[in-house]
């Protein structure tokens, strides 16, 4: 009995393998057949990614200047001092007769309905244009506002009065130095009330996720992922769920800086028809609302010369403001060479070609030299300078030169905080957020789906939720400064 067969056995066999390279030795690496998987030997592989733009993340800012605080309301309401001294910038002068002059005052949008002006005080008047022409007067009749005055002059007559004093409608200033009466004479008529300027803001709310199937949690690669916040592996979602997490902390800092609140506020944006979108003032909105602005710094002058005028200038703004002593700069790249450059020409031998040292210590071969300050002392201040990344980074504010930096000082304000009960004191610059006993919306992260532990639903994904709902508080934004571009 043989084996039944419906065809013929092969006439040869062909032995494998072989002493020689053949091509059937291999998992042919551009065969569709095995969906170019790989070959029968690996390539060579380094398993780990190349950091080629070093730590990629940019926050970090709000907490080395400031810090977080609860907040209980969709708003948060602070009020500032106003100045103690009572003094007017639009001011007109008319001469009278003898040594009489007639002072009108032009309210402006924020003055209240009477002027802090009273008979019997004493004024000095300036010129707007140079500050150098002044005359002074005493107050002898003010209308029912305060912001229409009779004065009598001291040092001169009506007819001779400066001329600088007298050149038309709000183009002088003045100031109350202190007041002056007559033997036996009623005391000072009315009373000064403080004002109260208030500022508020509102949180915005921040979201994103990131998102993979089930079967995308369970695929190995060959790349071994790294990030900034140490995540390692060889599961490629660990990465991307990582650096989405990253991103978003970097926008809970970013959305600080740069927001922005609705302009049309009698119409408010709405999404979907129901969602109010209201924005948030952030810290280069609050300067430039309330703060300082210097643009050009440095200009285009020669390196440390014309510098150190710009920051002077600056300088003397601080002084008509809080006059905070300790106060950092946050900078960008070019900006903070400009101060670096500024601080080295006060070395004498810094316009030398040969000049190699910004102080006095033997100069040798392997000495490494530092041409960079991180400190100094200008007048009665002091400055602390530090790179800020987000105005270098080529995907955020590197890409533009309209912020070139900000100056913030280091002060703190004393304030009754209504969940602790007490007065603490709080920097000047601080985020608020969201929280309560059952809710805290400093930063939540949960995950949704079916996948990665979570059973919510029976979609086959892992979704991981991120969310944040805070505000900016600049307090104080008149001792800020912004640097811009000329």
């Amino acid at each position: 009995m043989g084996f039944a067969t419906s065809g013929s056995f092969p006439a040869s066999i062909v032995p494998m393998p072989n002493q020689v390279t053949v091509a059937g030795n291999y998992l042919d690496f551009n065969n569709l057949g095995v969906s170019q998987w790989a070959q029968q030997y690996l390539p060579e592989l380094y398993e780990q990614e190349i950091e080629r733009y070093g730590n990629r993340t940019l926050s970090g800012f709000l907490r080395m200047v400031g810090a977080e605080m609860p907040m209980t309301s969709d708003q948060v309401i602070w009020s500032e001092q106003n100045r103690l001294h009572v003094a007017y910038n639009t001011v007109q002068v008319a001469a009278g007769a003898g040594a009489t002059v007639t002072v009108t005052i032009t309210p402006g949008a924020g003055n209240p309905t009477t002027s802090g002006i009273r008979v019997g005080n004493t004024i000095l008047i300036s010129d707007n244009a140079t500050g150098l022409v002044t005359a002074k007067a005493l107050v002898t009749v003010s209308n029912a506002t305060g912001y229409t005055l009779t004065c009598e002059l001291y040092e001169t007559t009506a007819a001779l009065i400066p001329a600088g004093i007298v050149t038309g409608a709000a183009t002088n200033s003045l100031f109350v130095y202190g007041s002056e009466f007559g033997k036996g004479t009623n005391g000072m008529s009315g009373a000064i009330e403080p004002g109260v300027t208030t500022y508020e803001n509102s949180p915005i709310i921040m979201k994103d996720n990131y998102e993979l199937s089930g079967s995308d949690a369970a695929q190995i690669g060959w790349i071994e992922v790294a990030t900034e916040d140490g995540t390692s592996g060889f599961l490629w979602y660990l990465k991307a769920e990582s650096e989405t997490r990253l991103r978003f902390e970097d926008y809970m800092e970013m959305g600080l800086v740069e927001g922005e609140k609705m302009a049309n506020a009698a119409t408010p944006f709405l999404v979907g028809g129901t969602q109010l979108i209201k924005g948030t003032e952030g810290l280069f909105a609050a300067i430039e609302e309330r703060g300082n602005v210097y643009s050009g710094f440095a200009g285009a002058a020669a390196p440390g010369s014309g510098a150190l005028g710009d920051f002077d200038e600056i300088l003397k703004q601080l002084d008509k403001q809080g006059a905070i002593e300790e106060n950092m700069l946050f900078l960008s790249r070019a900006t903070a060479l400009d101060f670096d450059d500024m601080i080295a020409a006060m070395n004498g031998n810094y316009a030398s070609a040969a000049a190699a040292s910004y102080g006095l210590f033997d100069n040798e071969s392997e000495m490494a030299l530092n041409f960079g300050f991180s400190g100094f002392r200008r007048g009665s201040y002091d400055f602390y300078k530090t790179d800020w990344k987000y105005l270098n980074d080529a995907t955020t504010r590197g890409m533009s030169n309209a912020i070139d930096g900000v100056l913030v000082p280091a002060g703190t304000s004393t304030v009754y905080d209504q969940m602790l009960g007490s007065n603490i004191r709080r920097p000047f610059l601080h985020v608020r957020y969201r929280a309560s006993e059952t809710e805290d919306r400093r930063f939540k992260s949960w995950i949704t789906g079916s996948v990665g532990g979570a059973y919510t639903s029976d979609l086959d994904v892992m979704r991981v939720n991120f969310l944040t709902e805070r505000c900016l508080v600049t307090q104080a934004a008149n001792n800020f400064v912004l640097f811009k571009g000329a």
